[in-house]
């Protein structure tokens, strides 16, 4: 199953970028054609820490045309353990800015958008409505369903990850397929998830790597149109046992959010909706 790309208009490439972007051109799968796709595109990352960090050092360095980082938060000590796009002369400084500041270095071609404000649903929806593809690594619930219903408003795909502790989390969304299910089919709101913030439990530090990586790899991918992206697929990661797993899901016929049926969601939705593989 092939994953369908974005419509972003190509760019043909210069010769420092084909030097530049060379071992992604050697692909077969990607070639010139795929590499113009990722230098066109824009991406949208919600939050800039643990998963924000590898996420948009990959992307940059991949050669993503335009990245738009939106974060309120600032760089704390604590957080250098695992978000590496930081440094500790940043501490105190703006995370969004704080990202731009080592993105720009490690690319200068790539245009970088920072956004240091928490935005409401009108401010997503046009942050939503400008990218080709929304990745969110953000760290609460609320903002992941807020993320995922511009998302769906919009028709945008999304890639979502989640870390804490020793567990990760990937998959992809994108309402732009007919009968491909949204976050809240899989997260209901009103379901047994809760929030697990870094401050309270902990997490692994190399943890986010993997994950962000995995969501650099996923949203790649949605914007050349090469190889398999996790449409329906939750990838589970155990950093102690190093094992992954794998959950398929389904559309919620009564999802509030991509249905038409305004029935509200079974709060088991997630459990009911998928099989483990």
């Amino acid at each position: 199953m092939t994953f369908c790309p974005t419509r972003s208009a190509q760019i043909e490439l210069d010769d420092e970028q084909l030097l530049r972007y060379s071992r992604h051109i050697l692909l077969d799968e990607l070639g010139i054609e795929g590499q113009e796709k990722i230098s066109a595109a824009h991406v949208l990352m919600i939050g800039a820490g643990g998963l924000g960090s590898p996420l948009s050092l990959y992307l940059v360095s991949a050669g993503v045309g335009t990245l738009t980082i939106i974060d309120d938060d600032d760089v704390d000590l604590t957080n250098l353990q695992r978000q590496i796009v930081h440094t500790e002369a940043r501490v105190g400084s703006n995370k969004a800015e704080s990202a731009k500041a080592t993105l720009s270095a490690l690319n200068p071609h790539i245009t970088i958008n920072a956004i240091g404000e928490r935005a409401d649903a009108v401010r997503l929806a046009q942050l939503v409505a400008a990218a080709d593809v929304v990745v969110d690594c953000c760290d609460n619930f609320e903002t992941r369903h807020a993320v995922n219903r511009a998302c769906v408003e919009a028709k945008k795909p999304l890639v979502s990850g989640a870390a804490v502790r020793f567990d990760g989390q990937i998959t992809t969304f994108d309402s732009r397929v007919d009968g491909a299910p949204c976050y809240h089919c899989l997260f209901g709101e009103d379901g047994d998830a809760n929030d697990s913030p870094c401050a309270t439990f902990g997490v692994f530090a190399p943890l986010v790597g993997i994950i962000g990586a995995a969501q650099a790899a996923e949203t790649l991918k949605v914007i050349s149109g090469c190889g398999e992206v996790l449409r329906g697929r939750l990838q589970l990661y155990d950093a102690r046992t190093a094992r992954w797993r794998e959950m398929r899901y389904k559309k919620d016929p009564a999802c509030p959010i991509c249905s038409n049926q305004s029935a509200a969601v079974n709060p088991s939705a997630a459990q009911n909706n998928t099989d483990e593989r």
